[in-house]
């Protein structure tokens, strides 16, 4: 588990960029409230940990003194609402326009009993994301301390530093080499400069997000098994497969309903004879509940077949066994046959493959593979046809054989999309464009139209 802090500086950030810096963070609260684990698509429970905290540095007014305040507090599950209000109180008017530079960030009273070690959980990894738009030149002996103690603790500390257009420019790059030359001794902390780009800001926001996903530290294991020998006595390849989207998943919630009015019965009382329809009040028996009933949102009910609960999916066991049957021209490949998600899949660096081969070091042999076998499918323009047991799009194994193609690319990562079936497979409309001639005033009109709209 890795749990988030946010420091703002707002005496040094101006309104408009943040402006940017809260929708920032307002969409990763959103992204990570609606985040589900790639490895099940679905919730592990119905409440989400609370894994962000915030804080802000501001200079009090009365007394002329820096102060450090916390926003959001992360204790408990995560309140999405409570969040967007904590981000959205924010105060605008906390930037100082006649600020130079700035002597200390507050990041020992960050990194203290009252704030950050005060926070659920003791044997959990913490990274602090200082977000200001200067740095001071150097830092004292109490911010050391302080900073190295973090490392003990699996604290990590990130400065990310908006540079802003102005005539002190080449003094804040100045203060910032030598709070690099500060800090460089300490393995847990981390400067990065950024220009205020709406591109850098999404660009932020994955990278936060993957950050806050546990399933992105346990990524799905596969082997990719080849008919012949890859290299020596070798024939499979061990890949790691990613999500490459996050998708917004409806949560649907198995539930029991009158078999009278399809109305969802109470969950408190086990004992079927004590349940009854809230419409009639008669108590039902067991043959008057529906137990394949599934719950969408407050209102909407599914009701599943009677051989629903008979069904139950195998779980899938690590790793997934992928076999090759044949390569492809990815110039004939059929897109309206790519179905379901695809998956990233890159070289796994924590399996080495034993050889009987004594030329060097064997270590990196799975990786080395890997890359040989996208060098090749991509210089040929070609992809791979596997099949599995497994489908990946329900984690689960299937009574049928799953088939996917594998696509290369030109920076080494791998594409596997699924195919569809012969049964999956539906017909494809009558063709009415046999006859290729057109009128040429409604061609123009149809290209003038076109040309209007932006390219993306």
């Amino acid at each position: 588990m890795v749990q988030l802090c946010f420091v703002l500086d707002l005496r040094s950030l101006v309104p408009p960029l943040l402006r940017d810096i809260k929708q920032s963070l307002l969409q990763l609260a959103n992204f990570y409230a609606i985040s589900s684990s790639s490895s099940s698509h679905a919730r592990k429970s119905v409440t989400l940990g609370d894994k962000i905290g915030l804080c802000y540095v501001f200079k009090n007014r009365l007394s002329s003194s820096d102060e450090l305040a916390v926003a959001y507090n992360p204790v408990g599950n995560f309140n999405l609402r409570d969040f967007h209000h904590a981000v959205n109180n924010l105060p605008y008017d906390a930037f100082l326009a006649d600020i130079d530079s700035i002597s200390d960030l507050m990041i020992s009273n960050v990194l203290s009993e009252r704030v950050l070690y005060s926070w659920q959980g003791k044997d959990i990894e913490r990274k602090v994301i200082v977000i200001t738009s200067t740095l001071p030149e150097d830092i004292d002996s109490i911010v050391q301390k302080s900073l190295m103690d973090a490392a003990d603790k699996c604290v990590s500390v990130d400065f990310a530093v908006f540079q802003q257009k102005s005539i002190h420019l080449t003094d804040t790059r100045e203060n910032i080499n030598n709070f690099r030359r500060c800090i460089s001794h300490l393995d847990n902390c981390s400067v990065q400069t950024y220009i205020p780009d709406f591109r850098v800001f999404h660009s932020l926001v994955k990278r936060w997000l993957l950050i806050l996903k546990d399933d992105m530290e346990e990524p799905l294991l596969a082997r990719l098994i080849f008919k012949d020998n890859l290299f020596d006595s070798v024939n499979h390849i061990f890949c790691n497969l990613f999500a490459p989207v996050n998708p917004i998943t409806n949560i649907f919630t198995q539930c029991r309903t009158c078999r009278c009015h399809g109305i969802p019965l109470g969950d408190a009382e086990k004992n079927f004879s004590r349940l009854s329809c809230s419409v009639t009040g008669c108590n039902l028996e067991t043959c008057d509940v529906m137990e394949n009933s599934v719950q969408l949102g407050e209102k909407n009910i599914l009701f599943l077949p009677s051989f629903y609960n008979s069904l139950k999916p195998l779980q899938i066991s690590l790793p997934i066994n992928i076999t090759v049957t044949e390569r492809i021209n990815l110039t004939s490949l059929d897109e309206g046959l790519i179905i379901g998600a695809s998956f990233v899949v890159i070289p796994s660096s924590y399996h080495p493959i034993e050889t009987t081969s004594d030329d060097g070091d064997q270590s990196d042999l799975n990786v080395q593979l890997f890359r040989g076998l996208s060098s090749f499918l991509h210089s040929m323009n070609q992809g791979l046809i596997c099949s599995s047991n497994c489908d990946l799009e329900t984690m689960a194994e299937a009574p049928y054989h799953c088939y996917y193609i594998l696509q290369p690319s030109d920076t080494g990562p791998m594409l596997m999309r699924r195919l569809a079936g012969a049964e999956e497979v539906l017909r494809v409309p009558d063709n009415q464009l046999v006859d290729s001639s057109i009128n040429k005033e409604i061609e123009s009109s149809v290209q003038a139209c076109l040309l209007k709209v932006s390219i993306f």
